[in-house]
């Protein structure tokens, strides 16, 4: 499917192109393939990535019910940070119907109600998806599996108890139930908000009544998520030193997943998923202020490697290595700041 997302940009480029009711350019900048290109390609391309992992996942739980080894639960594990990467890789653009559909919490409520979770094991319940999907967030999504899978120590597969197999299966299941959910609402071929974004400023068009009002949508997602990385993620556990703020305390993956928030905005602002590529928001900066472009694209790159520094683990870095943490919340702000005050101005 990513062989054909260029193709999916460059025909809504030309629909959209050919539609006379389409707002001027914005500050003298047309932004009709960006608009065009960023949803079809980065957006939808990453929840088609998405998707694909998510029923690997849920693959891979069966497979571990079925057979509950030691491989299998590996496999499950890297099943799971798999299909991790593509959505904090989406955490750029959290805006459209992951919000409006409320989708978010089914995917990643955080933290896991571990109280409830237990009790819920210890029930007599049954234990599939159409249960698991009426729960709360915190039941549900990527941190309850990732709890199951990890555990709070060295989990083995003789571990899992036949509740707990049962509850895993029924969670994956909710997972990839939800993010098909997503996938659908951006696909050209259902809620085609692919659509919704690329026409902006079109007759009609309710949600993004000019080109300057999505261009500032995806500009203040790659904003908000540099702000949650560097004032949530990386700074609510280090401030008060305590590791059970961590996100993803229980697989360690907390740097990949902070790296890959940054990814997002790398792939936003370029305008790349995986081998696929069209017109980002780089675009805007080189049109309207082209001495900023190398700024951003060098503090993305200084954030990720941060990031990349806080080692062992970011868990056991903000004691045992608060320089490097600090370093690392440091580059964030930085790039944060820049996209702030430079780059969303652009945006009018």
């Amino acid at each position: 499917m990513k062989k054909l997302l260029p193709l999916l940009g460059a025909l809504l480029l030309v629909v959209t192109a050919c539609d006379s009711d389409t707002a001027a350019p914005t500050g003298g900048f047309d932004a009709t393939a960006l608009l065009a290109g960023v949803p079809s390609t980065v957006i939808f391309g990453t929840y088609q990535d998405l998707e694909a992992k998510a029923i690997a996942l849920r693959t891979a739980a069966a497979t571990l019910q079925g057979a509950p080894t030691a491989p299998n639960l590996t496999a499950a594990q890297n099943a799971w940070r798999a299909a991790r990467r593509p959505w904090e890789q989406s955490e750029g653009f959290l805006f459209g119907p992951v919000e409006t559909q409320g989708i978010d919490p089914s995917i990643d409520s955080w933290p896991v109600n571990r109280v409830d979770l237990d009790a819920v094991l210890a029930g007599s319940a049954t234990l599939n998806q159409a249960y698991i999907d009426g729960l709360e967030g915190t039941l549900k999504g990527f941190h309850t599996i990732e709890y199951l899978l990890f555990g709070t120590g060295s989990k083995t597969a003789a571990d899992l108890t036949t509740r707990e197999l049962e509850y895993l299966v029924g969670v994956t299941q909710s997972l990839a139930a939800a993010v098909t959910t997503l996938r659908t609402a951006w696909d050209p071929t259902g809620g085609n908000y692919v659509h919704t974004v690329s026409t902006a400023g079109a007759t009609g068009n309710s949600v993004y009544v000019s080109q300057s009002a999505a261009l500032q949508e995806l500009a203040n997602g790659v904003i908000a998520i540099c702000d949650e990385v560097a004032n949530g993620k990386i700074s609510d556990p280090f401030d008060q030193m305590d590791r059970t703020l961590e996100e993803s305390q229980f697989s360690n993956n907390s740097n990949a997943d902070f790296a890959d928030n940054i990814r997002s905005v790398q792939n936003v602002y370029l305008g790349q998923y995986g081998s696929a590529t069209t017109t980002g928001l780089r675009a805007l900066v080189i049109a309207k202020q082209p001495s900023l472009d190398p700024t951003i694209q060098s503090q993305i790159t200084a954030a990720i490697t941060a990031i990349g520094e806080m080692t062992p683990t970011f868990g056991e870095a903000i004691s045992s290595n608060p320089t490097k943490v600090e370093a690392a919340r440091t580059a964030v702000r930085t790039l944060k700041q820049t996209l702030e005050s430079q780059l969303l101005p652009l945006t009018q």
